[in-house]
């Protein structure tokens, strides 16, 4: 019965294909962070400081290049943006391999920012391929397979950059191999971005970005990057206090411990009915990494009391990502999805730094109390506009007027799907929408809740049109 709904979303057409070469085409990327260290500290002889502006580099040109990225893609389709990011990336890491620490700073940002963009591909195939009714267990599923690449990843970047007869600089080379296939596999599968029944991209439609980057949508970035910012920091503050104790030794047993309750509990959220919103996930998760720290100096103590949190990362972040695959119009799917992306990336690149402040001053255990609280605080900067949104349509469905979208379809004669785009409110899209890649939220049954989005619910038509079964549900423009 637990198994059903993943059953169901691997039988979908593409999906099963999508997943194996996205979760391939992910190990060398999640190997390029620790390569890339080891490189400028052991080739360059430069210090773990150095080596993390490289890192910070390389990590802001990503968060600018992912948009633009995903806008390629939105106009030009997925094919071109592949060959392009495909070849800037392998030239990347064949030349950096041999520059100079100075030379090696900027071409990190241009490195960054031409990256292959395995990770939000994935996503936008997910939402194009999956209806609304499997897009969380994809979601789940695509969370789970990335837990896995970035255990797999750095591992087999560690193995050969530290290898005798290799390297990091043969593990650059081999980064440079690992990107080439990834790319052409992503190329060869050619997986949609757009669903059977959304305009192709050849047809040009484009949909401005007042429409579609609105408070809700930053709210969900700036849970996504807290979230990751507690995971980086989380990562960090373990090192610190089993270095503390005098029990480094078992670090590996604990992040693995750690990577496998996020797996546990990525399947199980999967398999519910309904999502739960993205604040309710994260604030739990944030609260509970703060006492993290108290586990002292016992390494299976900390691994326990890593469960809850841990549990609640993978949600977490397939709970953001199917909120916005349901709340951006396709035509803009890929650019949405390249600032989700950004948001992930950015948190990571602040949590360890963060972590790494309150454990030189106030010590090891700090660093959980650290990035907890700093989550806690994004939660509550979000929480007024998410109860005001979740209030609102509330409100309307309760009044005795019927939506505007909804009325519009009551009164067309063709019912639902006969709407003309020019009758709906500014940001909604097509009413009654059931099908693959939906970016309707909540599109599923009159007055219930969309999966994964809680508080938005569909307002009803009249009693007078029998005929509509499946009412628009449009989320009002803010």
């Amino acid at each position: 019965m637990l198994l059903k709904p993943y059953r169901e979303t691997l039988a979908l057409p593409k999906v099963t294909s999508l997943l194996v070469v996205a979760t391939l085409a992910r190990i060398p990327i999640a190997a390029a962070t620790v390569v890339l260290t080891l490189h400028v500290v052991t080739d360059l002889g430069r210090g773990y400081g150095a080596a993390g502006l490289v890192g910070a580099a390389a990590t802001m040109g990503g968060s600018f290049g992912a948009p633009v990225m995903g806008r390629l893609v939105d106009r030009r389709g997925l094919r071109p943006v592949l060959v392009l990011t495909t070849i800037a990336e392998v030239i990347y890491w064949l030349v950096a391999q041999a520059l100079p620490y100075w030379a090696l700073l900027p071409v990190a940002v241009i490195g960054g920012f031409l990256a292959l963009p395995a990770f939000s591909v994935a996503r936008q195939s997910i939402a194009a391929l999956t209806p609304e009714s499997h897009r969380l267990p994809a979601f789940a599923l695509d969370s789970m397979t990335t837990e896995l690449s970035f255990m797999a990843g750095p591992a087999l970047g560690v193995l050969i950059a530290t290898n005798d007869h290799a390297g990091p600089r043969v593990a650059m080379l081999t980064l440079a191999g690992g990107i080439l296939l990834a790319g052409l596999g992503l190329w060869l599968l050619n997986p949609p971005t757009r669903a059977e029944h959304e305009a192709p991209v050849s047809a040009g439609e484009r949909v401005p970005r007042r429409d579609w980057l609105k408070p809700r949508f930053v709210a969900i970035l700036a849970v996504t990057m807290a979230a990751t910012l507690v995971l980086s920091g989380t990562d960090v503050s373990v090192v610190a206090v089993l270095r503390a104790s005098g029990e480094l030794g078992w670090s590996g047993l604990v992040m693995t411990l750690w990577a496998l309750f996020s797996l546990i509990g990525g399947f199980a959220y999967g398999t519910v009915r309904r999502g739960l919103p993205v604040l309710a996930l994260f604030i739990p998760m944030a609260v509970l990494t703060i006492p993290v720290g108290l586990a002292g100096s016992h390494w299976w103590l900390l691994a326990l009391l890593l469960i809850p949190a841990g549990a609640l990362c993978a949600p977490t972040i397939t709970a953001s990502s199917s909120a916005i695959s349901r709340m951006i119009p396709a035509a803009a799917r890929g650019e949405a999805m390249g600032l989700h992306n950004s948001a992930l990336t950015v948190g990571v690149a602040l949590g360890g730094p963060l972590a790494g402040l309150a454990i030189d001053n106030l010590g090891p255990k700090w660093g959980f109390v650290a990035v907890g609280t700093v989550g806690v605080l994004v939660a509550l900067l979000v929480l007024p506009a998410e109860l005001r949104r979740r209030n609102t349509p509330a409100a309307s469905a309760s009044g005795s007027d019927p939506s505007p979208a909804a009325a519009s379809e009551a009164s067309s004669p063709g019912g639902p799907g006969s709407l003309s785009p020019g009758s709906l409110p500014a940001g909604s899209s097509s009413p009654g929408s059931s099908s693959p890649g939906s970016s309707s939220p909540g599109s599923s049954s009159p007055g219930s809740l969309s999966a994964g989005e809680p508080g938005s619910f569909a307002a009803s038509a009249p009693e007078s049109v029998p005929a509509v079964t499946e009412p628009a549900a449009t989320e009002p423009a803010r």
